[in-house]
């Protein structure tokens, strides 16, 4: 049985996410969704510019972003693409309450978790995975 590849941008995102390279990791995918127009990719672009924002202590870009990220990932829950999109989701719903009490030290109180890619959460007809 031959080994399942994500497409290489995805893989290289997930990586440099992990990293804590959250700009890097967003200018990845930059290419890959201005090409096939992935809404998806256009959502795990927002997720890692919100990160770049906190980065920054950018209360009002975190918001933003996260609001935006939300919308656009909303359809692709449970899992898409290898990503568990619900946990993403209920992650970037938590962050942004606590970004919206706007409570002295709220930036140090945003964990952001890893993302994972596993192959059970394929749906094995995303778009992305024919446009490699």
């Amino acid at each position: 049985m031959s080994r399942f590849l994500f497409p290489p941008a995805l893989e290289t995102f997930v990586a440099l996410f992990n990293a804590r390279r959250y700009w890097e990791s967003h200018e990845v995918l930059e290419g890959p969704w201005r090409e096939g127009g992935s809404a998806f990719y256009k959502g795990l672009i927002l997720y890692a510019s919100a990160f770049v924002h906190l980065q920054h202590g950018n209360a009002h870009g975190v918001r933003a972003q996260l609001t935006k990220a939300i919308r656009e990932l909303e359809p692709y829950t449970p899992a898409y693409l290898g990503i568990d999109v619900a946990a993403v989701l209920a992650h970037a719903s938590a962050a942004r309450r606590v970004v919206e009490r706007e409570e002295e030290g709220w930036s140090e109180r945003i964990e952001v978790p890893p993302l994972r890619l596993r192959r059970t959460r394929v749906r094995g007809s995303e778009g992305e995975l024919r446009a490699g």
